[in-house]
């Protein structure tokens, strides 16, 4: 993982998704997360950027 992925999964998970796996479920769902509450955003969003 990049330094720039590291810091938009921190301060913008939705869009380091997006970068990374385009507009799908794992989008629609960090999407979600993060608007839910943020720090669940940030964990989904660590975990599908390292795969």
């Amino acid at each position: 993982m990049s330094l720039i992925t590291i810091i938009l999964n921190i301060l913008i998970p939705p869009l380091a998704v997006f970068l990374k796996h385009g507009l799908g479920t794992t989008f629609l769902l960090n999407l979600l997360l993060t608007l839910l509450a943020w720090l669940p955003g940030v964990i989904h969003a660590f975990y599908v950027n390292s795969k």
